[in-house]
Parts: C-alpha cells; structure tokens; sequence
C-alpha cells in the first residue's frame, strides 16, 4: 500500500481515539451524577444559544455540534419534549423547520456548565499546562483544514 501511514502515525490516531473516549465517558458521568441531560443536550442547546435567537436548521445544528450524533431529530424530540427547545416552519422551505431554543433551555444550559467545566478540568486542564494545551490545540487545527 503506498499511502500507509507509520506507526508513530498509527499510535497518535489510536492515542487520539482513546483519549476522546475516555473524556467523553468522564464528562458523561460527571453530568449523570450531578443529575443533569447528557452532553449531546448541551452541545445542541449551546449551539441555538450561540444562534442569538435566530434559531438553525436540524442540518446546521448536527454539522456544527461538537459531539457526534447520527439521529439529530430524535434528540430535537427530546430537547421539545423537556421544554428546551421550540421548533417553527422555516420560511426559505416550506418543509423544513427552525429549532430555537427556549428561555428554559438557556437556564439548563448555564446549569450544565459548570458541571462540565468542571469536567473538563479536571480531565485536561489538570494533566497538561495551558502551554502544551495550545500547541495541542495548534496540532489538531492542523487535522481539522480542509
């Protein structure tokens, strides 16, 4: 194979991988023990809280979330359901919608927060300097061009 990758390039994927999921598992328990929805729930309401009002399509909101989700509408359903977000007839298309978050939705998001800063801390913050932080970040905005 001509493009195979080495094995330090293999380790870094496998050692990006795991960390991922380990952080992720962190963050998850750190919210279900604190009795909070999961982080798919901040990721969606963060970003319809970043919209400033104007709201996303489904489609935008699962391109721009930082977690990955494969069923973006069934989680809309949920955030609706609980009262977090509301959903309107987009006028560019007739079929489509504009989810908007909600007064209350904005409220379980600043609650979430801390919880997940926290969470983020204490599973970076505490292991790597603000430093080797940047240059981490540095290193994977350079996986992240297109």
């Amino acid at each position: 194979m001509a493009n195979e990758p080495s094995k330090a390039v293999i380790g870094a994927w496998i050692r990006l991988m795991r960390a991922q999921q380990a952080i992720l598992l962190k963050i998850e328990r750190a919210l279900r023990e604190a009795g909070l929805p999961p982080l798919s729930w901040y990721d969606v309401l963060w970003e319809l809280d970043q919209a400033a009002g104007k709201g996303l399509r489904p489609f935008e909101i699962e391109r721009q979330m930082l977690i990955a989700q494969s069923n973006i509408s069934r989680l809309i359903d949920k955030l609706e359901a609980a009262g977090y977000v509301e959903r309107s007839p987009c006028e560019q298309d007739g079929r489509g919608q504009i989810v908007v978050i909600t007064e209350a939705g904005r409220t379980m998001r600043k609650r979430m927060w801390p919880v997940y800063a926290e969470a983020i801390g204490t599973a970076i913050g505490a292991r790597i300097s603000d430093g080797e932080a940047e240059s981490l970040s540095a290193l994977l905005d350079r996986l992240l061009e297109r």
